[in-house]
Formats: C-alpha cells, sequence, structure tokens
C-alpha cells in the first residue's frame, strides 16, 4: 500500500511588506499586478499615492498584506511633509521592504536618500565600504544561500533587520545586455536581501517576486479571510477611485491641487428615512476640493465633461464597491492653499 501521507507541514507565513520607492517608479502598479485586483490608483503621474494603502494577497501557504506608500520625496508643501510621515509610520510596523528601482532611470538623490532612512532604521552593524557583496546571487538576480565563509563575512558587515528586497520595475523597457548592465548596478548599490526584476505592465517575472517576497515573510498565522483584498473603507475606496479618474482628465497643473472626500453613502432605506425620494439606487455623495476658483471649471469641463467621464468610467466599480446599483453625486468646492493648511488638511484626512 502506497503512503501518501506527507512527511513534512509546510509553515504558514504572514506578514507586512512596505513598497517603497521614489514618486512614479511603478508601486501601486506592481501592487495591482500582485493582488490581482485595483486596490491602489496607478498613474503616470507622480505622487499619485496619498496615504499607506493597504492590498492583501493570501495563498494556501501565506498571506501578505501589501502597503502601498506615497512616493519619498523632498517636500514642498505641508501636505509633502504629511506623506513623508505616512511612509515613516508604515515603515515602523513592517515585516519587509520592497524598494522598488525602474531599470529605465539612473539611482539618483533620491533612491539614496530612501536607502539611507532604511539603514538608519533596519540595518544592524557597519555599512559595507563596497556597496555590497555580488558573489552570492544567481544569475536571474535572486539571493542564493552562498557558504558559510560568504555567511560569516556579512555578520561582520552587518545585515538588515528585517529583509529588504529590491525589485527592477520596467524591465521591458531595456535590452536584455542593458538590463544586465542595470542589474549589475543596483546590486553594487545596496546589500539586498534579494534582488528581482519585474515588468508588472508585462506580467513578466511576477511570479518570482510574489515567491520572493512571500518566502521573506515570517512564520504567522493568516490575518485576514482569504477573499479580503482590502482594508480600506468603502468611501476611501471610492474617494481613490474618483481621484484616479481625475488625474488622468486633467491638465498637468491640477493633480497635486486635488482633494477627494467621500462625504456620505445613502442606502434607498437611508434616503426613505430622510424623506428623500427613492431611485433605488446607493447615492455616493462626493466632494472633490481645489485651491483656486479658476481650478474649478478645468474640473467640471465644458458642459460637464469631465465629471461625465468620470462617472461613466466608475460605475461599475463604484455599484461593486458599495454591493448595488449606485449614483455618483460629485460637487465640486474650493479650499483655498489646503496644501499648506494644517485645519484644511485635517479636514480632508491628512
Amino acid at each position: 500500500m502506497n503512503d501518501t501521507t506527507p512527511t513534512t507541514t509546510q509553515e504558514y507565513r504572514s506578514g507586512f511588506v512596505a513598497v517603497v520607492g521614489r514618486p512614479n517608479v511603478g508601486k501601486s502598479t506592481l501592487i495591482n499586478a500582485l493582488i490581482g485586483t485595483q486596490v491602489a490608483i496607478a498613474s503616470s503621474r507622480p505622487e499619485t499615492t496619498r496615504k499607506a494603502i493597504r492590498g492583501i494577497l493570501t495563498t494556501p501557504h501565506a498571506q501578505m498584506v501589501l502597503l502601498d506608500t506615497p512616493g519619498i520625496h523632498r517636500p514642498r508643501t505641508l501636505l509633502g511633509q504629511r506623506l513623508n510621515d505616512v511612509v515613516d509610520e508604515s515603515l515602523s510596523e513592517v515585516d519587509g521592504i520592497a524598494f522598488l528601482l525602474p531599470a529605465d532611470q539612473e539611482i539618483g538623490a533620491g533612491d539614496r536618500r530612501i536607502l539611507s532612512r532604511l539603514r538608519s532604521q533596519f540595518w544592524k552593524g557597519p555599512w559595507p565600504h563596497d556597496g555590497g557583496e555580488t558573489a552570492d546571487r544567481d544569475a536571474t538576480g535572486t539571493s542564493s544561500h552562498g557558504d558559510a565563509q560568504a555567511a560569516a563575512k556579512s555578520e561582520q558587515q552587518g545585515r538588515w533587520s528585517i529583509p529588504v528586497v529590491a525589485i527592477v520595475t520596467k524591465i521591458d523597457t531595456l535590452s536584455r545586455p542593458k538590463l544586465v548592465a542595470k542589474l549589475i548596478e543596483i546590486d553594487t548599490f545596496a546589500n539586498f536581501t534579494a534582488m528581482v526584476p519585474v515588468s508588472a505592465l508585462e506580467d513578466d517575472n511576477l511570479t518570482e517576486v510574489r515567491d520572493v517576497l512571500l518566502g521573506n515573510l515570517p512564520e504567522g498565522p493568516q490575518m485576514y479571510p482569504e477573499d479580503q483584498v482590502s482594508e480600506e473603507r468603502p468611501g476611501d475606496q471610492i474617494a481613490e477611485l474618483v481621484r484616479g479618474a481625475f488625474l488622468e482628465e486633467l491638465d498637468d497643473e491640477l493633480p497635486h491641487s486635488l482633494a477627494v472626500v467621500v462625504d456620505d453613502i445613502e442606502s434607498p432605506r437611508d434616503r426613505t428615512q430622510a424623506g428623500l425620494a427613492d431611485d433605488g439606487k446607493t447615492h455616493v455623495m462626493v466632494s472633490i476640493y481645489v485651491e483656486r476658483d479658476s481650478q474649478k471649471p478645468i474640473i467640471i469641463g465644458h458642459r460637464a465633461e469631465h465629471l461625465v467621464q468620470v462617472k461613466k468610467k466608475l460605475r461599475t466599480a463604484v455599484n461593486r464597491i458599495v454591493g448595488a446599483k449606485a449614483k455618483l453625486e460629485l460637487h465640486v468646492k474650493v479650499a483655498k492653499e489646503w496644501q499648506s493648511d494644517p485645519k484644511q488638511l485635517e479636514r480632508l484626512g491628512f
């Protein structure tokens, strides 16, 4: 008789991984690709993400919560400083770091600033003078175990207190020789726990990214139901979707001046109890804030074309979030210089 009883039991792993990087390096795009659905707005415009969005990836043997953090940058406004504070808060509670470095851009001051922050918080011991060992990586760019001598040398140099994985994004933009050169450059930039190249848009090497990040999680229990993909409340999800839709509609000068708040979500029953007309739909009341009166007509568009386009684009997504047919009511308002006003920032959720 054949004994099919497994001889070993795979331990369950779980934890939080902060996805960090300069603005516009593909953090939201990568998270959405790994989760398999949109949990964070992705835009070609920098500084799209304004808070730590939590996307939840569950497999039979692990659960990983990916924190989509705002791009770390040199702040120009009070809002910018608070976005950096969001990153600091996110980093204080994580089990791992995914440091995104785009293949199509040079390593710059922003990347070095991020590395310095990570070193100050997570590196234990002296920092290697040569920028990192390269001998213990295999041809795919991921870490291999190495021998005892290499491990001892690494301990003398120092180590990360949590895994810090370099994710080299946008590899579809480079030829293979240029990509190899880029991987070597990034490998010598820091003593990363692992390095994985990926193209989220082309679905190239996503499985390897997932496996490396999951494999570096600590053992732990499942934290969320297996079908939950986000920790965001319905109102927050809708607000982000609305802002993302407008980012794709608007001119370059507006994105940083735009804030979106869902004021209320009224079910048909709520409307009936309030003495309002019941059209069988859930009404989602949304306020869109800009900083100057001159920006209002840009948001609205000729004959309200921008409002109409956003409503059409988001109809299905909003219906899914509220679990019913919904009516999106968009109201454009002015909150003068809100990015530098502490009271208004607090009122807008920052």
